[in-house]
């Protein structure tokens, strides 16, 4: 960062304000308000309505402080009009002062604050104020009110930003033709969201939906699109080994499947085939509902990157499902000759040792946890990484992998080819990405997707159930399972404390145990070492248990097609994508399958819409609509946050139109105006757009 850019302001200020993202004139001009209050005005003491945020020139009459109902400021105040009592319930003797010398020498106050009406007449609560000479002029514009933290004033980061207003370069980086109709220009849109003046849109100001804030939003999605685009524009220079194959062990593979590949699933597979044999490494995200049958794609890619000569890792984030994962590739590859090595944290020393030496030599497939990127584990040709559920991995956590394959050396090499090059990269994930969402979070990739269910997959009943009717719960659990079957039984979700969530999936199982008097009741959860947790899914997966007490750890992957049953304690706690991902457990043989969701009265408004839209609908990519709708993109791109800025000003749902818009001019910059994508990414990323190389 140049000194020019940076914020002129005192060390412990700029330390608060880099708290608040702010470093640059750049980064002060976008810090935009999060809301308005109107002091161009003033307001007569009897004209007031209660409810309303007004302001009032007065003068002080009376100071004291009072002890009931508790200890409070209390200050009555007067205009022409009528008094006005302004209360303070936090204050400092200081203010005390002040007010008793307004009051002693008539000074006169200018207040803002929303008006109530109170015991003794108009009150406000904790209003702003300041003393006024006679006759000093009103605001000229609405006053903004910023984002802040401790110890930044509101006024302080007021003066900061009308400074950088001033100084920072409010020049065009857009032709007005790359524009979407009716936005301003850039200056003119930053300097009325920061000053709009009185008779402005308040509504359309405060809803965003005014063309200033459209402008803004614009040039943010435009941002983004650009650095991601760029990225993958980046990694597509850089050299990779190209698999290519004759596709004689997918043949095999697939001829010894009992069912064949959905119109999805080979679509998915003609685009990971069409990828692998060019020279740019892959990055493509293979995205599914539960069920949709993902784990077979990445292993018809596996068949093309093991007959070109190379290595493939699976890395998935939990043990269970790894160890799932290395159980089915285990069973496709061997009889095909093909070696399939586990490697896990919970394996012994040496048997670890073992696999690490096989990874660094002649293992054709390697799956395992995040054990397989650690330092000690070196790949000889590595060619393909795939990544399961990949948004439980952090931006690191994948470069790391793929550093494993640009590390790739050794005698052992069977192409000199593969040597400090990436490997390809497949991600797969079970959460169903909106159109949108996929289009700004993830422009870097190529994105294949499963949207159809292999056939035969029978639909999932859902029931709501109150918690009174618990006790009809068990008994339906216990007739399923004198039935032949098998029930998950699925703790409430604890965010305040995981300590608590394990007290509640021990006090579960006791419960439970007790109440299932005669029936194999297991517990599984997070805090269990990987040796129990995988006892306790194999012990449930062979029959041994009839009723499975769990964390939500069993949310992803866990394949038990006896399992019929699934239980949700509390199921207003969890979030949509969660409950989906619960809910797609059962459902994977042949029998009919349940999902009760027993929630405890009374439910939020909250709860009761994500209660509705899991109960009417069993489509994964409907849902994942509603969970944007309902929750922002937050939870869908999971740690990718930690690689890719939140959108701070646009709304996927509500400025769909200009996602389309920001990746169709973000194209055209990068073909034919790289200054101007420099000048743009440089004013609304800084250095940051370094974090999307990942």
């Amino acid at each position: 960062m140049h000194a020019a850019d940076e914020i002129d302001a005192p060390p412990a200020l700029k330390a608060k304000l880099r708290k608040l993202g702010l470093s640059r004139s750049d980064d002060l001009v976008l810090h935009l308000p999060i809301r308005y209050e109107d002091e161009t005005t003033l307001t007569k003491i009897a004209d007031a309505l209660s409810g309303a945020p007004l302001q009032f020139e007065v003068r002080v009459l009376d100071v004291s402080i009072q002890f009931r109902p508790r200890r409070q400021l209390v200050v009555r105040a007067a205009d022409s009009t009528g008094d006005l009592v302004l209360r303070f319930l936090n204050f400092y003797a200081s203010q005390t002062r002040q007010f008793e010398e307004a009051r002693d020498r008539g000074k006169t106050l200018r207040v803002f604050g929303e008006l109530r009406v109170g015991y003794f007449g108009p009150e406000i609560v904790h209003p702003r104020y300041r003393s006024v000479g006679e006759n000093e002029a009103l605001a000229r514009a609405l006053t903004p009110i910023y984002p802040t933290t401790a110890g930044v004033s509101q006024a302080a980061l007021r003066r900061l930003i009308a400074r950088a207003l001033g100084s920072a370069d409010l020049s065009e980086c857009l032709d007005s033709a790359a524009l979407p109709p009716r936005l301003p220009a850039y200056a003119d849109a930053l300097r009325l969201l920061h000053a709009p003046l009185p008779g402005a849109d308040e509504t359309a100001l405060q809803t965003r939906s005014h063309p200033a804030w459209r402008r803004v939003k614009f040039d943010e999605l435009l941002a983004q699109q650009l650095s991601l685009r760029r990225a993958y524009l980046a990694r597509r220079q850089k050299g990779a080994p190209a698999l290519a194959s004759e596709g004689a062990l997918a043949e095999r593979l697939l001829a010894s499947l009992p069912f064949t590949l959905t119109a999805a699933q080979a679509r998915a597979v003609a685009e990971i085939r069409a990828d692998l044999a060019q020279t740019f490494p892959m990055q493509r995200l293979l995205q599914g509902d539960v069920g949709s049958g993902k784990t077979i794609v990445a292993a018809l890619a596996i068949c093309q990157a093991v007959e070109a000569g190379t290595q493939a890792a699976f890395m998935a984030p939990t043990e269970i499902l790894a160890a799932q994962n290395f159980l089915k590739l285990k069973a496709w590859f061997e009889p095909l000759g093909v070696q399939v090595v586990w490697l896990a944290g919970s394996q012994k020393k040496s048997e670890k040792e073992a696999s690490r030496k096989q990874a660094a030599g002649d293992a054709q497939v390697v799956v395992g946890t995040h054990a397989l990127i650690r330092e000690e584990v070196d790949f000889s040709r590595l060619g393909l990484a795939i990544i399961d559920e990949q948004h439980r991995f952090g931006v690191a956590q994948r470069l790391e992998l793929r550093k494993k394959g640009e590390r790739a050396k050794g005698a052992n090499a069977r192409n000199a080819a593969n040597d400090a090059t990436p490997p390809h990269q497949l991600m797969m994930s079970a959460t169903p990405i909106p159109r949108t969402l996929s289009m700004t979070y993830y422009a870097d990739l190529d994105v294949s997707v499963l949207d159809e269910l292999p056939p035969g997959r029978k639909p999932i009943v859902t029931k709501l159930v109150s918690d009174a009717r618990r006790g009809e719960v068990v008994e339906r659990v216990r007739a399923a399972v004198s039935d032949g079957r098998q029930a998950y039984w699925v703790c409430p979700l604890i965010e305040e404390s995981e300590k608590l969530e394990l007290q509640t999936a021990l006090d579960t199982y006791a419960a439970l145990s007790e109440e299932f008097d005669g029936l194999r009741v297991g517990l599984v959860h997070g805090r269990q070492k990987g040796g129990e947790k995988d006892a306790a899914m194999r012990a449930f997966s062979a029959g041994e248990i009839d009723v499975l007490v769990a964390t939500t750890v069993i949310e992803v992957g866990v394949d038990v097609p006896n399992a019929c049953l699934m239980i949700v304690e509390h199921a207003e706690r969890f979030g949509l994508a969660q409950l989906h991902q619960l809910r797609g457990r059962v459902g994977r043989g042949a029998r009919d399958s349940v999902c009760v969701l027993l929630y405890q009265s009374p439910l939020s408004t909250a709860a009761r819409e994500r209660l509705k839209v899991i109960f009417e609908n069993s489509d994964g990519f409907v849902i994942a609509r509603e969970d944007l709708r309902l929750r922002g993109p937050g939870e869908f791109i999971g740690n990718r946050q930690s690689g890719v800025p939140m959108l701070r000003y646009a709304d996927l749902e509500t400025d769909a139109d200009l996602v389309e818009s920001a990746r169709m001019t973000a194209e055209k910059m990068l073909r034919e105006s790289p200054d101007r994508v420099e000048r743009h990414l440089k004013r609304w990323m800084g250095s940051r757009e370094e974090m999307l190389r990942a």
